[in-house]
């Protein structure tokens, strides 16, 4: 076994990586407050954001779910790695050569067999492999289907599209060949097993063509293989099994290529094939996504709410064919049974999320890459613009199989679509959508509303049932510090988040005077006994000046200096006390925005505002000890021993309070 990576590789990692990039692979981030970003947080669904990323300090905090940690922390929860694999990954990102504690300080070569980097490395070599064999002349039919479909020699390269040749172990003889073993080719799922005997190892994919399926990284996970051939007795589409690193509920098709375009315009357009995806692209439409192979579920909403920030905003709803406040998703669902059950599907997963959602079909039925091909690149664009509501669609769908020109028709179609309505929570919706229902079925507006209303209530009792005790629903306590509403209590937490935030600030401020006795909270004391632990504030200038010695610039010598610091901090402290470091060092400050157009702070307001904080907490700390010396001095009389020691002590505080003062 290979050994532990050298710690100062570790720390040359974390430095490079910028945590605010990493993370924006995956979470839209907004400006919040200075030196702060926030977004929707990608380990817990929720709909008013609460993760915030500090990159000055390299951290992370999401004040809902209390996750929180570094950059390699985030790509170890975010891509479910070990420690070593995520330093590792980011390690290749950044161009950080590791070296490995190992019996004579060899240098590890890769990462043990099995592991996900192998995984990913095979699906790598076997994605460069099939773009190779797509230029061979056994590849004829497959650059013809191509041609067939629109697409030339450069969308093929654009979107990686490569043919995996006839027979039976061609990409295995190449994987063993670049020192893979059998194991590893039926886990990676490019080979499958089987036989007589059970055992024979042979390539999955067999004369089709090839899609690599990419993580938002850009990293290939698996394959999507379309048949070329009638003799080919396998499914049209045959994409990657489960593996260890492919999860097709997880992933959408395209989303490495869309996801500045669906962060930047606020939209997501959601097709159903590979081919749709590149015909889209090519029109001019490049927030366009696939499922693989499986339906619209509410892992893929996880991911297109993250994208997109704040989905959830309650004042995006609207019911016109105008973008949405807050961002907009567009299936371009087929027209047929199987298109309007996965827009039930979408309607079901989320209210938030559908009050948003929009459904853009083709009269003729024609999927995006056919209607690309009969009408050209602008047909996409022009069935984009014609899109309605999902909500329209789904009752308008209800009422499709029913014959409004009787009345038993529209009193069927009636009752058919008003649980659709009624299970609409947004009640402004509700209501403009029963009026709109009458009018469809051509019946009077008490009427519709009189259906929906036998239905509104069923709807709540299901979708929010009532706590069992029959008292009012539990709240669920809220991870992390405890919320700051005594103002002494937000006051410590101010301090600390000073000390933490501003060390080289705080430390000529006069942040290590202060006692831990001041804090009242235990956890507040337990923080800053972590941060005398690793030599309080003072220590800080002393790191600065030895990254400068080691030839940094003084910006970057205070920065590294101060995340160096902010890791002796924590690596003191226990699991609990390390949580709310984390989220003490990413809270943002009450601080001025920069002025103009500079990003820079207003150094003399981050002065004021450092001083003013532990100028407040150093008198709240002695105030107390005065009151307690002035209650054990009115105890005494003038003949007790130490009276005038006492008396002196009380005098001394109260000039160091006023000084204090005057300072602040």
């Amino acid at each position: 076994m290979a050994g532990l990576i050298k710690r100062e590789d570790i720390d040359a990692v974390r430095e490079r990586a910028r945590i605010d990039e990493v993370v924006a692979e995956h979470v839209t981030l907004k400006p919040a407050g200075v030196g702060s970003l926030k977004g929707l947080c990608p380990f817990h669904d929720e709909r008013t954001p609460s993760f915030h990323v500090r990159p000055q300090v390299g951290m992370y905090h999401c004040f809902g779910c209390g996750e929180g940690g570094d950059v390699i922390s985030f790509v170890q929860k975010i891509n479910h790695l070990p420690f070593t694999e995520a330093v590792e990954y980011l390690a290749g990102r950044v161009g950080v050569q590791l070296r490995y504690e190992e019996g004579g300080g060899q240098v590890r070569r890769g990462v043990e067999p099995g592991t996900r980097q192998r995984l990913l490395d095979a699906n790598r070599l076997a994605e460069a492999w099939f773009v190779e064999q797509l230029a061979s002349p056994a590849a004829q039919h497959g650059r013809d289907f191509l041609t067939s479909r629109g697409f030339d020699r450069l969308a093929a390269e654009r979107f990686g599209v490569g043919y995996a040749p006839a027979g039976w172990d061609n990409l295995a003889r190449r994987l063993r060949d670049a020192g893979y073993t059998e194991a590893e080719l039926v886990e990676s799922g490019l080979c499958s097993q089987g036989g007589q005997d059970g055992r024979r190892v042979y390539d999955r994919f067999r004369d089709r063509l090839i899609w690599p399926i990419r993580d938002v990284t850009g990293a290939t996970l698996g394959f999507g293989a379309r048949r070329l051939s009638d003799e080919d007795k396998g499914p049209k589409y045959l994409n990657t099994p489960e593996t260890a690193i492919y999860h097709k509920a997880q992933v959408l098709y395209g989303l490495d290529l869309a996801k500045w375009d669906i962060a930047r315009e606020r939209s997501i357009v959601v097709v159903e094939g590979y081919t749709d995806v590149m015909a889209a692209h090519l029109s001019g439409v490049p927030t366009a996504v696939a499922t693989c192979g499986t339906a619209f579920g509410s892992e893929h909403v996880r991911i297109v709410r993250r994208l997109l920030g704040d989905i959830a905003d309650p004042s995006a709803g609207v019911i016109s064919g105008n973008r949405v406040r807050g961002g907009e998703i567009i299936f371009t669902f087929d027209g047929d049974a199987a298109g309007q059950k996965a827009a039930m599907r979408a309607y079901a997963e989320d209210q938030h999320f559908a009050a948003q959602t929009f459904v853009a079909v083709d009269p003729h039925g024609y999927d995006p890459c056919d209607l690309r091909m009969a009408e050209g690149d602008e047909a996409i664009q022009r069935l984009l613009s014609r899109r309605i509501p999902l909500f329209e669609f789904v009752i308008r769908t209800s009422l499709g199989s029913v014959n409004l020109d009787t009345a038993e028709g529209r009193v069927t179609g009636l009752r058919a679509a008003a649980p659709v309505v009624a299970g609409i929570r947004d009640r402004a919706l509700r209501r403009e959508y029963t009026r709109r229902l009458a009018g469809w079925v051509g019946m009077p507006d008490d009427e519709a509303r009189a259906a929906v209303r036998a239905y509104e209530g069923r709807a709540r009792r299901i979708e929010d049932p009532p706590p069992e005790d029959g008292g009012q629903p539990a709240t669920a306590a809220r991870p992390g510090l405890p919320t700051a509403d005594d103002p002494v209590v937000a006051l410590e937490r101010q301090a600390l988040e000073v000390i933490l935030q501003m060390p080289l600030v705080a430390e000529r401020a006069g942040a290590d005077d202060i006692a831990p006795a001041s804090f009242t909270l235990p956890i507040h004391r337990a923080v800053f006994e972590a941060v005398q632990a690793a030599g309080g504030t003072i220590a800080v200038p002393g790191l600065v000046e030895s990254a400068s010695v080691a030839g940094m610039e003084p910006r970057e010598a205070q920065s590294r200096a101060i995340r160096h610091w902010i890791d002796l901090v924590r690596g003191g402290a226990i699991a609990s006390v390390d949580s709310a470091i984390t989220e003490l060092v990413v809270a943002p400050l009450p601080l001025p925005a920069p002025r103009g157009k500079s990003p820079e702070l207003d150094a003399e307001a981050v002065r004021r505002y450092a001083e003013g904080v532990l100028a407040a907490q150093v008198r709240l700390d002695i105030n107390r000890r005065l009151a307690e010396l002035r209650a054990r001095h009115r105890r005494m009389s003038p003949e007790d021993e130490g009276y005038r020691d006492l008396f002196e002590a009380i005098t001394g505080l109260e000039r160091r309070r006023l000084r204090i003062g005057q300072r602040a």
